[in-house]
């Protein structure tokens, strides 16, 4: 899942980035002296994403290969956008490699927090949410970013996947709580409730 979905919808969009590529854009001019992709390219990426709805699927993952080919062949970043192509077109068998693998290369910034939420989102879209549980529970003691909403409803889709709804209807309302205009408070004590045990 590309941010919000493995086998469908993605929270970013897709885009047309075989400008770059096509231009003989190289590894040099597409990554900084630390070996991250350069503005130019997140900005050509942005745009392929930005097309996702455009394009058929086969075409958008040969977009966003043709822009993590530019990037040198150990990077992380280019393995989670292949990943990211993959989840998004309905392929999360071979997406969750992919996620792991940028994982293991040190991924860093948001799309180290995005590609635990989407590896667990394609472990679950393909019967193991556990798996999912194991990844993404220790986000919720993560520092907190725009993402803490997003970490506690795939971990929530997890749990309920595994047997554990009320632990996951707990996280569910937790996370809706803070949104609320009136009711945070009650509804907030109804979540600790749920993922209290009985007697406790």
């Amino acid at each position: 899942m590309r941010g919000n979905g493995s086998s469908g919808k993605t929270v970013r969009q897709a885009q047309h980035g075989t400008r770059g590529a096509a231009h003989g854009s190289t590894t040099t001019t597409a990554v900084t002296g630390d070996g991250e992709p350069g503005l130019a390219w997140e900005q050509r990426l942005a745009a392929a994403w930005s097309r996702y709805d455009t394009l058929p699927a086969s075409e958008f993952r040969a977009v966003i290969e043709a822009l993590a080919a530019e990037l040198p062949a150990d990077s992380a970043v280019a393995a989670f956008e292949r990943a990211g192509a993959f989840d998004s077109t309905g392929q999360p068998a071979r997406a969750v490699p992919l996620y792991r693998i940028a994982l293991e290369r040190g991924v860093r910034g948001a799309r180290r927090r995005r590609a635990k939420i989407q590896l667990a989102s394609s472990l679950r879209n393909l019967g193991r949410p556990e798996e999912g549980v194991v990844l993404l529970s220790p986000e919720l003691d993560a520092e907190n970013d725009e993402l803490d909403d997003a970490v506690r409803a795939f971990l929530a889709l997890c749990l309920a996947d595994a047997g554990r709804e009320r632990e996951a209807l707990s996280l569910a309302l937790g996370a809706l709580a803070p949104h609320l205009p009136r009711y945070q408070r009650a509804l907030g004590h109804y979540a600790h409730q749920l993922s209290t045990p009985a007697g406790s």
